[in-house]
């Protein structure tokens, strides 16, 4: 019970000024829930006018009019105090929502960038929509409901005894039962199992969406679902923890609504056992009574146990954001300093991503002046995308430091970072909004014809000739889809606009085909001019030209020089390099039969 009402202490730290309508909620559906009763009364006050004058009715036709239009006049009062809960409460609910999310977002901007890419925003994008609005259902609708079902049996209860406790008594009994049977429903174990269900709800959800991405290897190839084993097994943990739930829950919920639909059979019984050898007026009246008054006693227990079940998803949900509050933001410098200019330094760097484990990164040292173009190969694995994340601080570094310009990353404030290093990422990184809007990013203050300049030297001109509203077409959901190569020379045009003076190029070719890849690397060569470019390669024919080579194997500097240099050297580089020739060269043989592969 105690955590259950800390959940909702904690949610109100998010209601601001709006903390009143979450507490005129309560009362006003309190006052609701009595009024909701006070109807019951006048019925009984006619039913009793009606016994006492049968069979000649017409003798209390007035007192059964005032009777009738008192207990519809009360019930209507009832509903519209119980709205003017829900609207306080949804005014709240709503300001609580609103303030969680701009927190979550807050903290989310704040953490390193290499935590979110770990934690995936399929992952965050769930907890910061789906959780949040968990707890504004909590607040807008099951809170009051749940001072309802507290304020209607203390009621109800009142009123069975009142009328005739031997009758209210055996009426409380399946109420009893009732409870016993939702007590063992909910608890320690019902709260382990919510968690449960969203964990396994999350990982389908999760390994759905790999394998959407993955349907054209799937069609291609002519394989089934079960290729992806991950989410067929996903889907077979999720189905299996389903049907042990819901084989567990069986006997106590059918338990709780025999209990709760049991009342008149209660009720029965008190007339045979009160009733003796006849019924008296007094007794008829009561029974009568009870016979419309239980049917509200199912119908608050019901409410009880869906307000228990909303408890805990919310409790889930508050763990699930708090995990996300939980991650300790980039840390900022008290003191920030400038850079003198734009070369990098690494001083035995060592980072590993998580502790106890291998080193991404073990014992690096090497120097890039300002206006170089270096570039990173190695094996996948080998540490060059760790590398560049490093340079971007997308992670601190576990030992040693990574200067620009003579000042360690940790030194410059973050926004002065972003402001040094622009990051062409491998999977272009385009929104679903207008190109204008997409290439803005890199400088929110851009006028159109500055953007369009941009759009044209990252090479997009055919790219924009040929959508329907220009620079104004929505890309995505509702808009226009770009080829790999399109996306990332718009990527590009944003990375020319924002001008850094620090270029990282994450194998920024790799998803264009021949076509667009020209019209990249002729991009890049714009883009690159008077600037220091770090470039990760795979394809070694992009990197001929770079003025120094750093050759990377298990975390360590295998090797560095120019292309000519580590040539001659005949080293892991070499090797490379042949191996990649060889793989460029290759082709299928032309004879029909298709039996050889020839050079």
């Amino acid at each position: 019970m105690e955590k259950k009402k800390n959940s909702v202490g904690e949610l109100l730290k998010f209601a601001g000024g709006h903390k009143f309508f979450v507490y005129a909620s309560w009362i006003l559906a309190g006052i609701s829930a009595v009024l909701a009763m006070t109807p019951f009364y006048f019925i009984w006050r006619l039913i009793r006018a009606v016994l006492a004058v049968r069979p000649d009715f017409s003798r209390t036709a007035g007192e059964l009019k005032l009777y009738g239009w008192l207990a519809v006049g009360s019930a209507v009062l009832a509903i519209f105090v119980y709205v003017c809960a829900l609207m306080c409460s949804h005014l709240a609910a709503f300001r609580i929502q609103t303030n969680l999310r701009m927190k979550l977002m807050r903290h989310i901007m704040s953490l390193p960038l290499g935590l979110v890419e770990k934690e995936g925003s399929g992952k965050i994008r769930r907890i910061v929509n789906d959780s949040s609005a968990a707890t504004e259902t909590f607040i807008a609708h099951m809170l009051p409901d749940k001072v309802v079902s507290v304020v209607t049996p203390v009621c109800l209860v009142a009123m069975m005894l009142v009328f005739d406790w031997r009758t209210g008594l055996l009426c409380l009994l399946p109420a009893l039962l009732a409870f016993l049977a939702m007590s063992s429903m909910t608890g320690k174990k019902m709260r382990d199992d919510m968690a449960k269900y969203q964990d396994s709800l999350e990982t389908m959800s999760n390994e759905a969406v790999e394998y959407v991405r993955g349907i054209p290897v799937v069609k291609t190839f002519g394989q089934s679902v079960f290729s992806f084993n991950r989410f067929k097994a996903a889907i077979d943990g999720y189905e299996k923890w389903v049907v042990a739930y819901t084989k567990s829950m069986m006997r106590p919920m059918i338990l709780f609504t025999l209990a709760t639909q049991s009342v008149f059979a209660f009720i029965i019984a008190a007339a045979y056992i009160l009733g003796g050898k006849g019924l008296s007026e007094t007794l008829v009246l009561n029974l009568l009574f009870y016979i419309i008054l239980t049917p509200v006693l199912s119908t608050t227990l019901m409410k009880i146990a869906y307000s228990g079940e909303a408890s805990m998803i919310l409790s889930d949900a508050l763990k699930r954001i708090n995990t996300i509050l939980s991650f300790e933001p980039l840390p900022e410098t008290e003191t920030p300093k400038m850079p003198a200019d734009s070369s990098v330094e690494f001083s035995d760097v060592v980072f590993s991503y998580e502790e106890n484990k291998k080193n991404a990164v073990d014992g690096i040292s090497f120097e890039i002046k300002a206006g170089q173009h270096v570039a990173f190969v190695g094996a996948s694995g080998s540490g060059k995308t760790t590398l560049a994340a490093l340079i971007a601080r997308f992670w601190d570094v576990s030992r040693g430091s990574v200067k620009i310009g003579g000042v360690d990353v940790r030194d410059i404030s973050s926004k002065e970072l972003m402001n040094e290093v622009s990051y062409v990422f491998q999977d272009s990184k385009l929104l679903k909004m207008s190109v204008l809007e997409n290439v803005r990013l890199g400088n929110p203050s851009a006028t159109r014809s500055e953007v369009s300049a941009a759009l044209e030297k990252a090479q997009c001109s055919d790219i924009i000739a040929k959508l329907k509203d220009g620079i104004d077409t929505v890309i995505g959901a509702k808009g226009v889809y770009l080829s790999g190569g399109e996306a990332q020379r718009i990527s590009i045009a944003r990375a020319f606009l924002k001008n850094s003076k620090i270029l990282i190029l994450d194998e920024a070719t790799a998803f264009a085909d021949p076509d667009n890849e020209e019209k990249v690397q002729a991009a890049f060569e714009n883009l690159s001019a008077d600037k220091t470019v770090v470039m990760i390669a795979h394809r070694l024919s992009t990197i001929v030209n770079a003025d120094k080579i750093f050759v990377l194997a298990g975390g360590k500097i295998a090797e560095s020089g120019t292309h000519g240099e580590l040539l001659a050297g005949g080293g892991l580089y070499a090797k490379m390099w042949n191996e990649y020739n060889k793989a460029a060269e290759w082709k299928i043989s032309s004879d029909r039969n298709l039996t050889e592969v020839e050079k």
